[in-house]
């Protein structure tokens, strides 16, 4: 896991959420209303990492400290619209999970954050299977609601622990993140 530092890794990175942005299309699945998410990898200032193994880009993600959820109690590391190259399997979630645990961990915050568009509630498939996957691998279920990009999402989060070994695993050179303006300007 590593910061996207040029062009050309962050352009990769855009390319890979319009591919999964399509992929769901295909599918009829429900996807982010934001039109412009690619932009946000595109932007050296918002920080993307990226989940790579030989050099291929396997996820994409906006990690962010503390970015003033509107849900959860305390600090946290939220992983801000996360996407997977579209046909990767159940290992690559795991992979990030490991890794956003143990980051999170190393940078003092309780506590990992993310969410999954769900526009039809939790009991309906396809979101009830990856929730059952995502709370397999420790994630909980914290409701349902209004997401940071006004989506409705599921809220999910995942208690900080160091693993120790992992970097046998999964290394890591992504940037400790910035805290939001509107975290910071609460501290």
């Amino acid at each position: 896991m590593r910061t996207l530092r040029t062009d050309a890794e962050r352009e990769e990175a855009a390319a890979l959420v319009q591919n999964r942005q399509r992929w769901l299309t295909v599918r009829g699945l429900p996807g982010p209303a934001r039109a412009d998410i690619p932009a946000l990898f595109r932007d050296p200032q918002s920080q993307p990492a990226g989940l790579f193994e030989s050099e291929e880009l396997l996820a994409c993600m906006l990690p962010q400290r503390d970015p003033g959820l509107r849900w959860g109690q305390g600090p946290c590391l939220f992983l801000d619209c996360v996407h997977t190259l579209p046909g990767q399997p159940d290992n690559i979630s795991r992979l990030i999970t490991l890794w956003a645990s143990d980051f999170a961990a190393r940078l003092d915050l309780p506590f990992v954050r993310a969410e999954a568009i769900s526009r039809h509630g939790l009991g309906t498939e396809p979101i009830a299977a990856l929730l059952r996957r995502l709370t397999d691998m420790g994630w909980d279920m914290r409701g349902l609601g209004t997401g940071q990009h006004s989506d409705r999402v599921a809220r999910l989060e995942l208690t900080a622990e160091h693993r120790s070994g992992l970097n046998a695993l999964i290394g890591c050179r992504v940037h400790e993140p910035n805290a939001a303006p509107e975290a910071r300007g609460n501290a």
